[in-house]
């Protein structure tokens, strides 16, 4: 299923936006199938192990309803394989203007890590409002999101790094987080068990635990 949206309209979608690492592509149709039956639509696929570009298209393929995208993806390389592979958007730790290009001629949205004030001034020159918070538990949590908040209102986030259940809501009040990046929705242990109703019941807490407006 292709999915039209920007990064801004897809952090829109669900309070939280999982961070799965995936060793077996085998897994991953269930693992998306698990998620979606929580609630949780958008998945983010990080590029960090080798089965990762075919556990985007496993997903990809056998769980339509799954809007299936690539993280930790750091240049243009990265993001024509995502593309390949089936995501529908791509999620980088930073930006570089040769990351940003690459996607738009892809037609692929990206959700860009910045922190620092001068780097989200660049990420929307660069024409991204939507922007990854990473790692946001180091780099000021919520009290910095909130100081940015102001000065940088164009700037709507997914705070990623240190989120749990327990600082979630935290986060998720501010007037400038959309949602919130996280990996104890898909605990490894789950994954290689395929516990996928304990996926589902993960998932379905996340969905719960609501988010601004």
């Amino acid at each position: 299923m292709h999915v039209d949206l920007t990064a801004e309209a897809l952090i829109d979608i669900g309070p939280v936006i999982p961070v799965i690492q995936i060793r077996d592509p085998e897994q991953a149709p269930g693992l998306a199938r698990a998620l979606v039956a929580g609630g949780i639509r958008v998945l983010e696929i990080t590029l960090r192990t080798p089965a990762a570009l075919d556990a985007i298209t496993a997903a990809a393929a056998s769980c339509p309803e799954a809007i299936v995208g690539a993280g930790t993806v750091l240049n243009a390389t990265d993001a024509e394989e995502a593309a390949r592979a089936g995501a529908q958007f791509a999620v980088s730790p930073g930006l570089t203007r040769e990351l940003s290009q690459a996607c738009a001629d892809l037609g692929l949205p990206l959700l860009p890590g910045a922190v620092t004030a001068t780097e989200i001034m660049t990420a929307l020159d660069l024409g991204h409002r939507a922007l990854k918070f990473f790692p946001a538990a180091t780099s000021g949590g919520a009290a910095a999101l909130a100081a940015l908040a102001s000065p940088l209102p164009q700037a709507v986030f997914c705070p990623t790094g240190g989120i749990s259940p327990d600082n979630a809501r935290d986060y998720l009040a501010l007037s400038n987080v959309r949602c919130v990046g996280g990996s104890w929705l898909t605990p490894a242990e789950a994954i290689e068990k395929e516990d996928w109703t304990r996926i589902t019941q993960l998932a379905q807490a996340a969905v719960a635990l609501g988010r601004p407006g």
